[in-house]
């Protein structure tokens, strides 16, 4: 129970250090506006996700997650909080009404650089093996820098001019660097190949492939799809689910399941 409290206080504690830094900043431009284009730009970011998944790994069950993102204009561009509450239940339907907490990620982005005319965005990502009990957790401290690039997609007269497609390809290296000597060492390899298309700046539809290399396991490999439409309600609100599923690999890959079904909404501040 010591443990628990103590777990609760550190997260508390880097969600209040996430608002300061971020109130921080908006008191320092009040306008909240970007340069050159007049538009408003959210501070902040509020997001909830109810996930329902079976046959996954450790940290990959049914879970409910917040996530908090603050936006900044610096360097270091985002700071964002990842607080999930797995089911005491790990089977798909879970148990909603009686969740624990999972690992804690933090990450910190940096500001885009350019390589020709590539935007290409880096982070660096924390994980906290905070997890009780233990078994939902992977019990070990990650980190994992990663960078991602994105590329606008014309197909000139034959897509409308209400559509807006981008692609985004993204790689990030997961190591365990500390933490239960009895538990697994991670380090694997986690790519991200999305292509996302707009429509009328009110809906979109993503889709998403999530191969792994887990190279604690000999450079075996598993992937993952995901589809993702989406209903942007107004400035501040946004809806959409999720729809994912195996595509190979077996279910010892880290970051893979078998079946996913998520509903998540966001609020911007």
């Amino acid at each position: 129970m010591r443990k628990m409290q103590i777990r609760i206080r550190i997260a508390a504690a880097a969600l209040l250090v996430l608002l300061g830094v971020n109130m921080a900043r908006a008191e320092d431009d009040s306008s909240g506006k970007l340069a050159g284009d007049g538009k408003q730009r959210p501070r902040f970011r509020l997001e909830l996700k109810r996930e329902f998944t079976n046959r996954g790994t450790p940290d990959e069950t049914s879970r409910t997650q917040i996530k908090i993102e603050g936006y900044l204009d610096g360097i270091v561009s985002l700071l964002r909080l990842e607080v999930p509450f797995p089911d005491d239940k790990t089977t798909f339907e879970g148990d909603p009404f009686n969740p624990r907490l999972g690992d804690i990620k933090v990450r910190v982005g940096f500001r885009p650089v350019r390589l020709e005319s590539i935007p290409l965005a880096s982070f660096l990502e924390g994980t906290f093996p905070t997890a009780n009990p233990e078994e939902l957790g992977k019990g070990k401290y990650q980190v994992s820098p990663g960078v991602r690039a994105n590329f606008p997609i014309t197909f000139g007269q034959r897509l409308p001019e209400s559509h807006k497609m981008t692609f985004e390809p993204l790689v990030q290296q997961v190591v365990s660097v500390a933490g239960d000597e009895n538990r697994a060492n991670i380090n694997y390899t986690k790519f991200e190949i999305f292509l996302r298309d707009t429509w009328r700046g009110k809906y979109w539809l993503k889709l998403t492939a999530k191969p792994i290399v887990d190279w604690e396991q000999g450079g075996n490999t598993g992937s993952v799809v995901e589809l993702e439409p989406g209903w942007i309600i107004s400035r501040r609100w946004r809806v959409w689910l999720l729809f994912g599923s195996r595509l190979w690999g077996g279910d010892t890959i880290p970051m893979t399941y078998d079946k996913r079904v998520g509903i998540n909404a966001s609020v911007d501040f």
